[in-house]
């Protein structure tokens, strides 16, 4: 089982990855393998609605969104994390997810997904709102803590004073890891997927 943890600052070693590291580590100690893939601070394209996705994913390829679906494939569940920006989330992490989800939904269909905010003091339970969206419209299991899923510090070190935020973390890798393991019993016992509708998309506009 692996989770693909996504750090959406552009910063390798700040608030985010602390958070999202001490998230993983947890996981590791609960046998889970995991991954954290950097976005980077390279340009990030918004999803256009060019309806030129193909299997291979979003037709634009000068940055990681591609890579990052590639990799989502083989994943058992995602953990996104961001920073705040005016009590939002990076607008990097949102152009990336679009893409992502919109050229290749199916690969997270089904899969435990959870969010990560971190700031110097506001803004995290509006940027878990949004996060929390992508999970809600991809049925999505969405993984909880025993607090909301934030950390505050502004930077790496201080991320680490933050006890409680870490603790977050924690509890939070504890429940996803325990998750995956319902969902691999689940597989065992043969308890297929849901059974899902599909192929109506109307508009209200009469």
């Amino acid at each position: 089982m692996k989770i693909l943890l996504l750090n959406g600052s552009i910063h390798r070693n700040g608030t985010t990855h602390a958070a999202l590291e001490e998230v993983a580590q947890t996981l590791q100690q609960e046998g889970i393998e995991t991954e954290i893939f950097q976005i980077g601070a390279g340009a990030i394209r918004d999803c256009m609605d060019c309806g030129k996705c193909s299997e291979q994913g979003c037709i634009f390829t000068d940055d990681a969104v591609n890579e990052f679906t590639a990799k989502a494939k083989e994943a058992d569940g995602f953990i996104f994390g961001t920073p705040v920006y005016y009590a939002h989330p990076s607008g990097r992490i949102q152009s990336f997810l679009d893409r992502a989800f919109f050229s290749q939904g199916a690969v997270f269909r089904y899969k435990p997904g959870a969010a990560v905010a971190v700031a110097r003091r506001g803004g995290t339970t509006a940027s878990l709102d949004v996060l929390n969206k992508y999970f809600g419209i991809s049925q999505m299991p969405t993984v909880g803590s025993s607090y909301w899923n934030m950390v505050h510090g502004m930077d790496g070190e201080e991320a680490h004073l933050d006890i409680e935020g870490m603790q977050t973390m924690r509890n939070l890798a504890h429940n996803m890891a325990w998750l995956l393991k319902c969902i691999e019993a689940g597989k065992q016992q043969g308890i297929p997927l849901p059974a899902s509708e599909r192929g109506n998309r109307m508009n209200f506009i009469h």
